[in-house]
């Protein structure tokens, strides 16, 4: 792969030779953009002098390590990789760096950051992390498979289509699962997923006055067709299936479809990597005619914690690995189509991204169509699509993603699950104090 020098902008060129000698350690996520990212990161530290230690974890590893070094003060890394559910509540216990140099470079251009996304980087109006990539979700597919099952993709997919779809695609004589779904446990693995979903059936994490609402009939219908849909057509060991490993077995043409992140739409699409990437079609995550899809919102996102000794030189990173430059950088040693997506103004309106990214519209319009503050049907008293922005929802939700992930193994039922997920978020919510 030939990289070719980067003009990283005044911002960057200023702070080179004071920076020089450093080493920034960065925590990120294994994910297909970051392992990118590290590798054209040699671009960053030519031009700087300053080098890089790469800490790649997986998902649900990477928000433990870095969330217990935030939280002790540890100073571990100077650069976290974090999301929307993160970042205002980290900035607000005032363990985050505001990125003000960012907000205030010409160059950097933090006013063409997609509005959304932006807004749920930020604290006060101060942004506290910078997206490296946006998402929302919506179904991949295969259009053969579908032809095939005599069936034809609409505009607006139901929940009952799906269904009805998945199961005349698949074909276990042929290891072909009609439909790949999160079953793995985590807040932010299967209960991201679940939890669009179930905004899609009208179920809520809480009522106005906090009371769980796993005993409500919405969240019924949401795990029972959630556990049945994946039973009939699913892969076998789907419970220990996240992002990753749902795009593998897609990529292997095991899926007929598969809802997850936008992010995931190059990834299926390029010849290199996927061997159906000429049979990939998209769709608006589905509804069941309530008025809400199931499509989430979130930035895989880079920050300073306070605890930092090298702050300065973090900003600068984060400065290269989410500028304009850095998405032509790889657009022109990756394709257009293969940019980190989802964070910029500019590149929606970037003819060439347009004609390289045929998922670029579709996956714009799911990011703008999210609702954190009417993520359902019905009133809420929190914040967030596929997740609630309480400090307390990351323990709460791996506990209930635990729960409906032993359900989907055939370890407990699906109203076993439902009501040990009430039972101890109901105590788990009393003892934060939010049930009086």
């Amino acid at each position: 792969m030939k990289l070719t020098p980067l003009f990283v902008g005044a911002f960057t060129l200023a702070l080179a030779t004071s920076a020089s000698a450093q080493t920034l350690t960065i925590a990120t996520v294994n994910n297909g953009d970051m392992v990118r990212m590290q590798g054209l990161s040699s671009a960053f530290t030519e031009e700087t002098g300053i080098d890089l230690n790469w800490v790649v974890l997986e998902e649900n590893t990477l928000r433990q390590n870095v969330t217990t070094d935030i939280a002790t003060n540890g100073g571990q890394y100077d650069v976290m990789t974090i999301g929307t559910y993160e970042a205002p509540i980290w900035a607000k216990q005032g363990w985050l760096s505001p990125l003000t140099n960012l907000s205030s470079d010409a160059d950097y251009d933090v006013d063409d950051l997609l509005p959304p996304i932006r807004d749920a980087l930020s604290y006060e109006g101060e942004l506290y992390a910078a997206p490296f990539y946006g998402e929302s979700s919506f179904i991949m597919y295969r259009k053969d498979l579908m032809e095939k099952a005599g069936l034809e993709m609409p505009a607006e997919p139901t929940w009952e289509f799906i269904g009805e779809a998945a199961r005349a695609m698949t074909d276990r004589a042929n290891d072909i699962n009609g439909i790949c779904l999160r079953g793995k446990a985590g807040w932010g693995e299967n209960i991201a997923f679940l939890t669009a979903m179930s905004n899609s059936f009208g179920a809520r994490w809480f009522d106005e006055n906090w009371q769980p609402q796993f005993d409500s009939p919405q969240w019924k219908e949401t795990l029972d067709t959630y556990l049945s849909l994946m039973a009939d057509a699913g892969p076998a060991g789907a419970s220990s299936n996240g992002f990753n490993e749902n795009l593998t077995l897609f990529q292997q043409g095991k899926c007929g479809m598969w809802i997850d992140a936008t992010v995931a739409a190059s990834f299926v699409t390029n010849p290199d990597d996927s061997t159906v990437a000429d049979q990939v079609g998209f769709a608006l995550a589905p509804d069941t005619g309530l008025g809400k899809r199931g499509n989430w919102l979130w930035a895989w996102s880079l920050a300073i914690p306070n605890s930092s000794q090298n702050k300065e030189a973090a900003e600068q990173f984060i400065n290269w690995a989410t500028s304009k430059d850095y998405l032509a950088l790889v657009a022109e040693n990756e394709g257009w189509a293969n940019v980190p997506p989802g964070t910029r103004t500019s590149l929606y309106e970037n003819p060439e991204y347009q004609e390289a990214a045929p998922f670029a519209q579709m996956t714009l319009d799911a990011i703008n169509a999210a609702n954190p503050n009417e993520p359902t049907v019905d009133p809420v008293p929190y914040v967030g699509v596929q997740y609630v922005a309480i400090p307390e929802f990351a323990g709460i939700g791996t506990n209930v993603g635990q729960l409906f992930s032993a359900a989907l193994a055939g370890q407990m039922s699906a109203d076993d699950a439902l009501a040990q997920a009430q039972e101890a978020t109901t105590r788990d919510m009393t003892r934060a104090g939010y049930i009086k």
